[in-house]
């Protein structure tokens, strides 16, 4: 067994969602249900668009170019995961609907549990056939549930018997959840280091594309619907900005091969500088207009 993709990276996971589900409420849940036309775009945005663009474009930059069937997985992957704590922070400082952007990772987070493990069986299938390494469905689907959902459903417990004590250490465990996420993501460059340089042709330009392809689709859909500016930007962040950390687990730990990580890891790195360019672009607009 290897210590650290069976038994660091998911605790570190779970504490990543647990900390998550201290800043959520039920209401949370029931805003999707409150604003009916936002939350429908941005969970199709989220869970059918994004995977489903991914997946077209894979298969043209494979028809036109060269990537290997392994990495195709891994960008499938880093496209099935929810967004993360990263897209609430960066939406609220783009000074977008950050109350949207909580209640797309919150219900996005939950169905993780089933999305996730249909999307990459199918991907592995396709891409790999014969050759594809063994992912047991039903196992996969209660190990992401029991490290994704069960952890926030408990932050979301302990902060409804004590929202006090949940008020006191959210803030501390917000910030050690953000060091654990970009630890883990430097952390997976570092290692799978060589595996980057030797397939940087086939990794580097597709993982920039999808990041701007999805932030593109996320900002047209919210657009086409008829979205004010602030929701679009929150379902902008959720189709660009993915969880890193959890793409890392289910290549490394539930599927077992190394080169699938890559793919994740970079988008992981590609996304703050695309996104952050965003933000600022974002909020020098939002600025401007309210003050002419």
């Amino acid at each position: 067994m290897n210590f650290v993709t069976d038994v660091l990276l998911p605790l570190a996971l779970a504490f990543i969602m647990l900390s998550m589900g201290l800043a959520l409420t039920p209401g949370d849940f029931f805003r999707v249900v409150r604003q009916p036309r936002a939350a429908v775009i941005g969970l199709i945005a989220q869970i059918i668009a994004l995977p489903l663009l991914a997946f077209v474009m894979i298969v043209a930059w494979r028809a036109v170019g060269v990537m290997d069937p392994v990495l195709a997985v891994g960008f499938m992957i880093i496209a099935a995961c929810p967004g993360g704590v990263t897209s609430n922070l960066l939406t609220h400082l783009a000074r977008g609907d950050t109350a949207l952007s909580i209640s797309l990772t919150a219900v996005t987070s939950v169905l993780a549990g089933i999305t996730i493990p249909l999307i990459v069986s199918a991907s592995n299938a396709w891409f790999l056939g014969a050759e594809a390494p063994p992912l047991p469905l039903f196992g996969t689907i209660i190990g992401i549930f029991g490290i994704v959902t069960v952890p926030v459903l408990i932050g979301m417990v302990i902060k409804g018997i004590g929202p006090a004590f949940a008020g006191r250490i959210e803030p501390t465990c917000r910030h050690v959840a953000a060091a654990l996420f970009v630890i883990i993501v430097i952390a997976a460059v570092a290692t799978e280091w060589q595996l980057l340089i030797t397939h940087f042709d086939e990794i580097g330009p597709p993982v920039l594309v999808l990041n701007l392809v999805c932030m593109a689709m996320g900002w047209s859909l919210a657009r086409a619907g008829r979205l004010g500016r602030d929701q679009s930007v929150a379902i902008t962040l959720e189709a660009g900005l993915q969880n890193g950390t959890l793409a890392v687990l289910i290549a490394a730990t539930f599927l077992g091969n190394e080169l699938m990580v890559v793919p994740g890891a970079v988008y992981s790195l590609v996304m703050f500088f695309t996104a952050g360019v965003y933000v600022a672009t974002s909020a020098a607009r939002r600025s401007a207009n309210s003050q002419g």
